[in-house]
C-alpha cells in the first residue's frame, strides 16, 4: 500500500463578508470550558486521569531548540493563570506546542462554537502559524497508512496577520478575510462558529473581538467523494469512515512553520457542540 499524501486542491480563495455582531450562544448538548485555574499552578493538573479536562500535550521540537508549554501568572486575561506557549521556528520537522481535548463528538449537522482569548507576544512575520485544529482521526481509512486526521484549522494568513479558516486537510480552499488584522501584544477574543457539513452548505463564521470577519458557506467536514477521487489519482483505494464527526480539538501554536519564534498566551477556552 502506498503512503497517502494528499495535496490541497487548487481552488479559488473565498473572501468573506463582515458585520459587527457576535453570535447568540444558546445552551449546548456538549460543553467544555477551561480557564487554566489549578492548585498551586501545577501544569499536570490540567490532565486528570478521568480526562475531564485536557487529554494530551502536543509538543514537537524543531532541531535547533526546544519548545515550551506551561502555566504563567505573568500575563492573564482572567483569574490567576493562563497557558504560556513558545514555539521555535520549524526545521526538518514542523514545530508544535499546544494542548489537546478529545473525547467528544461533533457530527454532521451539529453547530460547533469555539471561544478563546489569545495574546500573541511576537512581532515578527508569522505567516502560516496555526492556532486551533479541529480534527477527525476516526474517519481515516484504517487500510491506508499515515492517518492525517482530516480537519479544519485557524491560521495566520498572508503577510499582514489576517486570521483565516484553513481547509487544506479536507482538500478545500482557505477561507480568507482582509478586513481585520490579528492584533499583536494585546488580548484578543476569538469566536469560531460552524454548522458542520461535508457539502457546500456548511456554515463558517469567525469573529475577532466580537467583529464578524468571516461569514460564508462551504464544506467544513471531509467529503467522501472528494477524498476518494483524490486518492484514486495516486492509485489508492480510500473510503472515508462513518460516522463522520470531529472528536478532538488542539489549541496553541499547533504548527509554527514560520522562520521566527512565537510566544503566545491562551486563556478562557470553551468548546460547545449543539
Amino acid at each position: 500500500m502506498k503512503k497517502l499524501g494528499f495535496l490541497p486542491l487548487l481552488l479559488l480563495t473565498i473572501v468573506a463578508c463582515q458585520s459587527d455582531e457576535a453570535p447568540n450562544v444558546v445552551d449546548s448538548a456538549y460543553q467544555f470550558q477551561d480557564g487554566f485555574e489549578v492548585n498551586e499552578g501545577e501544569f499536570s493538573n490540567l490532565f486528570p486521569d478521568d480526562e475531564s479536562r485536557w487529554t494530551n500535550i502536543q509538543l514537537v521540537h524543531p532541531a535547533q531548540a526546544e519548545n515550551e508549554i506551561g502555566l504563567t501568572t505573568d500575563l492573564v486575561r482572567d483569574g490567576t493563570y493562563a497557558l504560556r506557549i513558545v514555539a521555535n521556528p520549524s526545521s526538518d520537522i514542523v514545530s508544535k506546542s499546544g494542548i489537546e481535548k478529545g473525547g467528544f463528538s461533533a457530527p454532521v449537522g451539529s453547530t460547533v462554537t469555539i471561544e478563546v482569548d489569545v495574546y500573541l507576544n511576537s512581532t515578527s512575520n508569522i505567516k502560516n502559524l496555526l492556532l486551533i485544529d479541529l480534527e477527525c482521526c476516526s474517519c481515516w481509512d484504517p487500510s491506508v497508512p499515515n492517518n492525517q486526521c482530516p480537519g479544519i484549522r485557524l491560521m495566520i494568513s498572508g503577510d499582514d496577520d489576517y486570521l483565516a479558516i484553513e481547509r487544506g486537510k479536507i482538500l478545500g480552499a482557505t477561507l480568507t478575510q482582509t478586513s481585520t488584522r490579528f492584533p499583536r501584544q494585546k488580548w484578543v477574543h476569538l469566536i469560531w462558529q460552524m454548522k458542520l457539513s461535508p457539502e457546500e452548505d456548511g456554515e463558517n463564521k469567525l469573529f475577532i473581538n466580537d467583529r464578524e470577519v468571516i461569514s460564508t458557506t462551504g464544506m467544513n467536514l471531509p467529503n467522501a467523494a472528494i477524498f476518494k477521487e483524490e486518492a484514486a489519482q495516486q492509485n489508492i483505494d480510500f473510503t472515508l469512515q462513518q460516522p463522520l464527526q470531529y472528536e478532538r480539538v488542539q489549541v496553541g501554536a499547533t504548527a509554527n512553520s514560520s522562520e521566527h519564534p512565537v510566544e503566545l498566551f491562551i486563556d478562557n477556552f470553551s468548546l460547545r457542540v449543539e
